[in-house]
C-alpha cells in the first residue's frame, strides 16, 4: 500500500517532480489565457452593444460559434487547421523550413477564444447594469467616451462582473486538461503517462483530482477576497446610511 504512494514521491522511480512540473504547465497556460480571453471578451461585449449593425452581427456570430462548438474541436481546429494555413503562407513567402504551431500557443488561443465567448455574456450583463445616466453625466462634465469608460464605467464593471468572471476562471482551470491531447505536458498528460508506466490509474488520477481541487480551493478563496475588496466602498456606503 505505502509502496504505491512512493510513486508520488520525488525519489528514484517517483513521479512527484513530473507532477509538479505538470501543475506548473497547467497554471501557466491558465494564467496566460485569462487576460487574453477576458480582454477579447470585453471587446466582443462592447461590439454587442455597438450602434453598428455589422459589429453586433459579428459579435453574435462569434459567441454563437464558440459557445456551441466543443472546446476540444476548437483546439484541434486551431492546432491543426491554423498550422496548415500558416504552412501554406510560409511556402508562398518562399521561406526555408516549415512552420510549426507551438502547442502552448495553440492551447492558449483555443482556450482564450472559448473563454472570450462565455465571458462576453458576463461583460454584457455587467454593462447593462450600469445606468446610462452616469455616461450622460460624464459627457456633461466634458469627459470623452474613452475617459468616461476608464474612469467611471470600468471600475463599476469589474465589481459587477467579478463573480461571473470567477466562474469563468474555474471553468478555464478544468478546460486546461484538454491541452494534453496536443502533447502539452500538463497535469493530465503526466498522470496519463504515469498510469501507462505503472498501471496505477486510481493512484495517479486520484492525485490529479487532489491537485485540481487544491488549485480550485485557492482560487475560490482568492476570488472571495477580490470580491470583498471590490465591494468595500458599497459596504462602507451602506453602513454610513443606516
Amino acid at each position: 500500500m505505502f509502496d504505491k504512494f512512493a510513486l508520488l514521491g520525488f525519489g528514484e522511480g517517483g513521479w512527484g517532480l513530473a507532477l509538479l512540473q505538470g501543475t506548473g504547465v497547467t497554471l501557466s497556460i491558465a494564467l496566460a489565457t485569462l487576460p487574453f480571453g477576458l480582454a477579447l471578451g470585453l471587446v466582443v461585449a462592447l461590439w454587442k452593444r455597438s450602434r453598428h449593425v455589422g459589429l453586433r452581427a459579428i459579435s453574435t456570430a462569434y459567441t454563437t460559434v464558440f459557445r456551441g462548438v466543443p472546446e476540444l474541436l476548437t483546439l484541434y481546429i486551431i492546432y491543426f487547421g491554423v498550422q496548415v494555413v500558416f504552412q501554406e503562407f510560409w511556402r508562398w513567402l518562399g521561406l526555408p523550413g516549415t512552420f510549426s504551431m507551438p502547442p502552448f500557443v495553440a492551447g492558449m488561443i483555443a482556450l482564450g477564444v472559448v473563454l472570450s465567448a462565455f465571458s462576453s455574456e458576463v461583460w454584457v450583463g455587467a454593462l447593462n447594469s450600469i445606468p446610462q445616466g452616469q455616461r450622460e453625466a460624464a459627457s456633461a462634465l466634458g469627459l470623452s467616451r474613452a475617459q468616461a469608460f476608464r474612469l467611471i464605467v470600468f471600475p463599476q464593471l469589474i465589481r459587477v462582473a467579478l463573480p461571473g468572471l470567477g466562474n469563468n476562471w474555474m471553468v478555464l482551470l478544468k478546460e486546461t486538461s484538454l491541452v494534453s491531447v496536443i502533447t502539452l505536458p500538463d497535469i493530465m498528460f503526466i498522470t496519463t503517462r504515469a498510469n501507462v508506466a505503472t498501471k496505477e490509474p486510481f493512484l495517479f488520477f486520484g492525485a490529479a483530482i487532489m491537485i485540481y481541487l487544491v488549485i480550485s480551493l485557492i482560487s475560490a478563496w482568492g476570488m472571495g477576497r477580490m470580491e470583498l475588496r471590490a465591494n468595500r466602498g458599497i459596504a462602507a456606503f451602506q453602513g454610513a446610511t443606516r
